[in-house]
């Protein structure tokens, strides 16, 4: 009778306790508060939080402190772009004619507009225009220039890569010395003049040089990389290239591009790649969406702080820009939480492990991981990993979630 009463107040005890601890504390498995073995990884300024695939925490560690989430935050950048321009948005470049037979060439940002789809569309405007005075650039659709809070703008690694309307290549080239010559490292892209005037004031033997505003550099290599198409693709270009504008009552639209590649698929390489230019340009392009050009960084952080208040719910995260680049941005892991979410439709956009679909970030000090755990066929469990503590990794933490979940 004695164990009997004994066996009855220690679980009137336990259900006590677990019923004065805070809603998330502790994992719905009744047999442990940590089910995953990773308090010790943890550290105060460190958050962790893991849901099951119906939504209940399962573990959560300062859920709601505010965390710098590093690159992670470009799934929120992902999202506000799929709410905005929506998925199937295409970004255009558009190519007028005016009364002295100049060619303008008009940019909206497109982040992915490379030396191959450059070549393509040189082939197209050719076969209207077989001659063409100068080259007129107008990338007024953006304002310039539009510092990046966290970039250095005497950087020239690629991350630190400016935003532009009108911008190819991601603003960068890349080179190497063949017997002792300059030479391209990427067989679709050319050597231009640009390039090379850039490359032999900093002299390196091989690498990736980035351009900058200066000198309107980032427009004017577009404008290179064009001429060089237009040519070979046979048209005569008699002018020179020049800055401008698009004055929509005299010019003539002769040739409109809509981007091979439509928001999901910019949205794969942004996470795939963890490329700084192509968040921000997303962001810019927002700003200039809802509020009207010029886009400016200003304009695209209130669009995003908008979807985060009006339609995730999210009233106190920090965004200074789209990346995750800067240390000013904050999150939390509740926030993230809702994030993930929402985007659980697309998760097989991000990167993967195995049955993990996720994306990292990575700054001095800080590590950050969200994602999805799938387990039991399509069953995805969503986590998130903040660590702003400078002696901790994300990995051992990650795979002690992933073994617990899959058992």
């Amino acid at each position: 009778m004695k164990k009997i009463s004994l066996l009855f107040i220690c679980r009137v005890l336990t259900a006590l306790v677990l019923s004065l601890l805070p809603a998330g504390s502790f994992c719905l498995h009744a047999e442990a508060r940590d089910p995953f073995g990773i308090e010790k990884l943890i550290g105060n300024t460190d958050a962790v939080l893991v849901a099951g695939p119906d939504g209940k925490i399962i573990y959560s560690r300062n859920m709601d402190q505010q965390m710098v989430p590093a690159s992670a935050l470009k799934v929120f950048t992902a999202l506000t772009a799929l709410h905005y321009l929506g998925p199937d948005y295409r970004f255009p470049t558009e190519f007028y004619i005016d009364g002295n037979n100049n060619l303008i060439i008009k940019g909206y940002g497109d982040p992915l507009l490379i030396s191959e789809t450059v070549e393509q569309i040189a082939v197209q405007v050719a076969r209207h225009l077989p001659v063409v005075a100068d080259i007129v650039l107008d990338d007024v659709f953006f304002a310039k220039p539009i510092d990046i809070p966290g970039a250095s703008t005497l950087s020239r690694n690629p991350y630190n890569a400016p935003n532009g309307a009108l911008c190819v290549n991601f603003n960068t080239v890349h080179f190497t010395r063949d017997k002792g010559i300059l030479v391209s490292a990427e067989p679709q892209t050319p050597l231009l003049p640009l390039a090379l005037k850039r490359i032999r004031g900093s002299n390196p033997d091989a690498g990736r040089i980035t351009f900058s505003f200066d000198g309107d550099e980032i427009t004017t290599y577009a404008g290179e990389l064009f001429i060089h198409f237009f040519r070979d693709a046979g048209m005569t270009v008699t002018g020179g290239l020049r800055l401008g504008r698009v004055d929509p009552a005299k010019d003539r639209l002769i040739y409109r591009h809509a981007s091979e590649y439509c928001v999901t698929d910019i949205i794969e390489r942004l996470l795939k790649y963890s490329n700084n230019y192509i968040a921000n340009q997303l962001l810019i392009s927002i700003g200039a969406s809802v509020y009207g050009p010029p886009g400016t960084l200003e304009k695209g952080v209130a669009a995003a702080n908008g979807y985060a208040n009006k339609v995730l719910g999210i009233r106190e995260i920090v965004i200074a820009e789209g990346s995750g680049l800067s240390r000013m941005n904050r999150a939390s892991a509740a926030m993230f939480f809702k994030m993930l979410d929402v985007f659980a439709p697309y998760h097989a956009l991000m990167p993967t492990e195995g049955s993990d679909f996720f994306k990292t970030g990575t700054l001095s000090g800080i590590r950050t991981r969200v994602g999805y755990i799938r387990c039991g066929g399509d069953d995805l469990y969503r986590y998130v990993i903040l660590l702003n503590t400078p002696d901790k990794t994300v990995d051992p933490i990650i795979r002690r979630i992933i073994s617990y979940l899959q058992q």
